[in-house]
Parts: structure tokens; sequence; C-alpha cells
């Protein structure tokens, strides 16, 4: 078995409910299944398979047992970990201040965008991939970064402060 974590966008205390979030993905086949952080944070056991299969799996499970579909981006709890180990906001000068956010991109990024991009104290950083690094500071406008990565690619996507990344990596 492999440990992997689904991270589902726009879940909130609000609109599922955790205990029935976990039955979901237990009557999924999936084991030793552990929501995280009240906010969409999925860390669960399975056969090593592709990402896209567990996301559909997810996915048609929720449509089943919650009657709604949240959309749900897999990364294998390895990958997370390594990506905390390398700490990819160390080449960045960001003020004390800010956040820095990872996003998680359903789908490889094909385009060439020059990065950074900054807008009202938030910043893209830099992109691998399926992986966007990005940072904002917190401000009465709001989530100006959300709308600023949405723009850039769309909503395909789902994201996490790098902390919440670390606890879900060792869930």
């Amino acid at each position: 078995m492999e440990r992997y974590v689904a991270f589902l966008r726009g879940v909130s205390p609000m609109n599922c409910k955790m205990p029935e979030l976990k039955r979901c993905f237990e009557t999924a086949g999936f084991g030793d299944v552990r929501t995280l952080l009240s906010s969409g944070n999925v860390a669960f056991s399975a056969r090593p398979e592709i990402v896209p299969v567990l996301e559909k799996t997810t996915e048609a499970a929720m449509e089943k047992h919650l009657g709604k579909v949240f959309q749900t981006i897999v990364r294998p709890s390895s990958f997370l970990q390594w990506l905390i180990e390398r700490a990819p906001f160390s080449e960045f000068d960001l003020p004390a201040n800010a956040k820095p956010v990872v996003t998680f991109l359903r789908e490889p990024c094909e385009e060439t965008i020059t990065l950074p991009i900054v807008q009202a104290q938030a910043s893209i950083l830099k992109l691998e991939r399926t992986e966007v690094f990005s940072a904002y500071v917190p401000n009465e406008k709001g989530p100006v970064f959300m709308a600023l990565l949405e723009k850039t690619f769309g909503k395909a996507m789902t994201t996490r402060t790098l902390e919440t990344v670390r606890k879900c990596s060792t869930a």
C-alpha cells in the first residue's frame, strides 16, 4: 500500500462534514483514511495507482455517497515529503509576514508563463510542472492571490499553505 493525500477544492466544514467525507473514502476501498484540518484534505492508503485514476475514483465516490463532487487533486505522500524537504521557497526573499502557498494543478501547465507575477502583495514565484509556488501578505483586500492564480492557471487547481502541505505530507 502507498500513502496518498487528496486535496479537495472548495471544501469547508459548512459544505462537507469530515466524518461523512472519511466514510466516503473508506467505502471507495481506501484504507487508513484521515481527514485533516477540516478543509478538504484527506490522507489515505491505496495500492499504487496512477494519480488520475485515484482522482476519478474519489470523485465518483463523492458523487455516490455525498451527492456532490469536489474537484480532487491527489499526490503521493512521498512526493509531498520530498517537496517540503527541498524547501521550495528558500530561494526567494519573502517578507517576514508572507504566507507561502503551494497550488496543485490538475494537469501540467504547458504554457510559457513569465514569472514572477506580482499584484497587491501577492506573487506567483515559480511553476514546476503541476505545482505553483506563490506567496502573499495578508491584507484587508482579502485573497487577491487566489484571483491571480485563477487568472493565470484556470480553476483546475487547489491551493494550500506550505504549513498545511507539511502537515498533510506526514499524515
